[in-house]
């Protein structure tokens, strides 16, 4: 199916935030704290390619609930249309953009052009924020081992924590997010 197609299946932004349960107020957080960089040059520049995004998410996704509203400031600066797709209803779009071949990891934006081709895909997470997330994890024991459930669950709350509240993961996704579009301008 083209892009196109997807993008117009796909709901608003204030759709998908109204109907958020797990991770609402968090990314309202993001959202409401993160300091967009006066970068006038970039936004001018991404507004005259006219771009829109298609959001691939889940409201349970950590991920999301960080890069989104990062999304969301730079869409806005550049009058870029967001539109989201659930993930896991939309695993035709999803099982094109996997992560390392194999995950399904979200969120990825699909920067399309006017005419609905793909301009620059971008997710699940920047560099920086990649790096973190495999150093904690190479902390836990063996999946099968007693206290990996326990080990797990803990880690996952350390990152929720880090995503909501670290401005240098923030700044480092905004970063990255602008490498990628930066070079298609």
């Amino acid at each position: 199916m083209p892009l196109e197609h997807w993008y117009g299946q796909a709901m608003t932004a204030e759709v998908y935030i109204e109907e958020m349960e797990k991770h609402r107020e968090n990314l309202q957080k993001v959202y409401d704290e993160f300091q967009v960089p006066d970068d006038e040059n970039f936004f001018r520049q991404l507004e005259k390619r006219k771009l829109r995004v298609i959001v691939l998410t889940e409201d349970w996704c950590g991920d999301a609930m960080m890069n989104i509203p990062i999304l969301l400031h730079l869409a806005e600066k550049s009058h870029m249309e967001v539109r989201m797709l659930l993930r896991d209803s939309n695993l035709e779009l999803m099982d094109q953009y996997l992560s390392n071949g194999r995950s399904r990891s979200i969120p990825i934006f699909i920067f399309i052009d006017e005419d609905g081709e793909e301009v620059a895909h971008w997710g699940p997470r920047s560099e920086t924020v990649q790096t973190a997330v495999d150093q904690l994890m190479a902390g836990l024991p063996e999946k099968d081992a007693p206290e990996y459930d326990a080990q797990f669950k803990e880690a996952i709350q350390t990152l929720t924590s880090r995503f909501i509240g670290d401005e240098t993961f923030w700044q480092a996704t905004y970063e990255s997010i602008k490498e990628t579009l930066g070079e298609k301008l």
